[in-house]
């Protein structure tokens, strides 16, 4: 793993400025991940005295990466391409560019190969795209031409509601409403609340737009018969189709670091191994924390917590703060999926059977959308896929410097069951994660890219795998491998995340606001969650514009009467 000393991705961390180990802070930000980092960031550029405690040795949350497998390879170790952070309104305002940031873009965005020789593939390049499908069905080419035009008519409205903006989007849907009237509205929203599967039945005549979609919305836990997963599918697919899948130049850590500088450069602490114990709540209000070593940190004004819905409120805070309902909704937060990731270095490229896939930064190993389908429904019977589908990142086909010239470091995850009753494959893995076990995934994993990629196997110099409870040992907020803070489910989004209040960063306790994928919007690297507590904690001071603050605490303690 990387060393204490040195930022994600191999370059030196400069210090922060000396300050004395307690004290007090005008707010304290509990997890140095990228959402904790942007909520510092904002508060630090209004002027605010920011202390960051992250109880790790490194910043970065899943935006890390090192030479963990073999020397000479850099390996993202959660996350790696981002076109939620390339589309980001939040991230662009912090023009991480100034800081050190730089983007690379592999040829192609991805590539979805089938057994039966055909591949769909998504480019940057519209009409590359349109080919591609135009192979399964002439007619999806201006099938596709037409959600690529519709994509630009609510690219900016539509980006801001989801990933920029406290619910309800008040100005940001209203621009998504004007010029759609009543009618275009509801259409709208059918089409936001629709199944990938049927969504791809309505719009397409042949099968690869239907797999691009569907596999975009595999991403997170969301089943091609999920409701809602034709808007995430739709959206990753069109931001791939516009801004590509970029990664940070240099590994992901180089993100973290951009974002650590700039907090550094204007005043802002980042302390490294400072676990946080308890957050310190007096009369209602959040006042600071404590740390494991018992120093305490004080807040005047908000301590942001970058950390997962069950640990803020089970651990951080004592339960005679909180309100009973928000402990007993909190029984029924369900986490995503659980993670299997293995990551290699290869000796060359990797010898795909279809050339397409070999200049794409993503590859989706998973067959036909009804093999998307079992897979997903032996998922949802808690059983560890027989056949899972693979997200496989070509890191050096998308940034050369990630490994020596002609090679490839390369990863592949997937899904597994958060508590496996059963192995659909037959090879009694039992979810304890053992040594068997994981290796019986690994060959899984392995034998299945041999069938796209014929001596893929005798290439591999380095392997190293995160089984899911590496994950969440290497990252606590990745509750054993989940990778979005909370399942994708409608049922668990907007006013439901994490539990029935406002979909709002906002807690029963006055002065803590929750920032981390377990909040509105929910999992991805785009920084929102962060942006919208330090907003949020900035207004209720007063620091943007009219204090809203009587009005915001009402309204959410009147969710949790008895």
């Amino acid at each position: 793993m990387d060393r204490p000393d040195v930022a994600p991705g191999g370059h030196a961390a400069r210090p922060g400025p000396a300050r004395p180990r307690g004290g007090t802070a005008d707010a304290v930000v509990i997890g140095a991940g990228v959402n904790g980092l942007v909520a510092a960031n904002i508060l630090a550029d209004a002027g605010w005295d920011v202390v960051v405690c992250e109880a790790a040795d490194e910043a970065g949350g899943a935006c890390r990466s090192g030479e963990t497998v073999r020397p000479g390879y850099v390996t993202d170790l959660f996350s790696a391409f981002y076109p939620l952070a390339a589309a980001s309104p939040v991230l662009r305002a912090l023009d991480l560019e100034a800081s050190g940031l730089r983007w690379a873009w592999a040829p192609q965005v991805l590539a979805h190969p089938l057994p039966d020789g055909r591949c769909a593939v998504l480019s940057t390049d519209l009409d590359v795209t349109a080919r591609s499908l135009a192979e399964f069905a002439p007619a999806d080419a201006g099938a596709w031409h037409a959600q690529a035009d519709r994509w630009q008519r609510i690219r900016e409205p539509l980006v801001e509601a989801l990933v920029a903006t406290p619910f309800p989007p008040v100005r940001a849907g209203a621009r998504l409403v004007r010029g759609r009237g009543v009618a275009g509205t509801l259409r709208f929203t059918r089409f936001a609340l629709l199944p990938v599967r049927r969504f791809a039945d309505e719009e397409f005549a042949g099968d690869g737009a239907g797999l691009l979609l569907a596999g975009n919305a595999l991403h997170t836990d969301l089943a091609p018969e999920a409701a809602g997963s034709a808007l995430f599918g739709w959206l990753l697919a069109m931001l791939g189709q516009d801004v590509g899948f970029p990664v940070p130049r240099g590994g992901a850590g180089q993100l973290t670091t951009a974002l650590v500088r700039r907090l550094h450069d204007r005043g802002g602490q980042l302390r490294t191994r400072a676990a946080v114990a308890d957050v310190l709540v007096r009369a209602g209000r959040a006042r600071g924390v404590r740390l494991v070593d018992g120093t305490t940190l004080g807040a005047r004004r908000a301590v942001i917590a970058d950390v997962d819905a069950v640990t803020l409120y089970r651990h951080l805070v004592a339960a005679d703060q909180l309100p009973a309902r928000l402990l007993a909704d909190l029984d029924r937060f369900q986490w995503d999926n659980s993670t299997v990731k293995i990551n290699w270095a290869l000796s060359a490229p990797i010898p795909w059977s279809d050339a397409r896939c070999a200049g794409a930064g993503t590859v989706h190993l998973g067959g036909t959308m009804d093999d998307l389908t079992l897979m997903s429904a032996q998922l949802a019977c808690q059983q560890v896929p027989a056949d899972p589908f693979l997200i496989l990142g070509q890191m050096t086909t998308a940034d050369p410097t990630r490994s020596p010239a002609g090679t490839e470091s390369a990863w592949a995850y997937f899904h597994v069951p958060q508590a496996p009753r059963g192995d659909a494959g037959g090879q009694g893995i039992t979810g304890q994660w053992a040594a068997a076990d994981v290796a019986a995934l690994v060959e899984r994993a392995e034998r299945k890219i041999e069938r796209y990629a014929p001596g893929f196997r005798d290439l591999v110099v380095g392997r190293e795998i995160q089984s899911p409870l590496a994950i969440e040992a290497a990252n606590t907020a990745l509750h054993r491998g989940a990778l979005g803070g909370g399942t994708a489910g409608l049922h668990q989004q907007l006013v439901f995340r994490p539990v029935p209040g406002l979909g709002r960063p906002e807690t029963p306790v006055a002065g803590l606001y929750l920032a981390s994928m377990s909040a509105h919007p929910g999992g991805g690297v785009h920084g929102g969650p962060g942006a919208m507590a330090a907003r949020v904690a900035l207004r209720t001071a007063g620091a943007l514009g009219p204090v809203r603050r009587a009005v915001t605490r009402t309204a959410h303690a009147r969710i949790y009467v008895e």
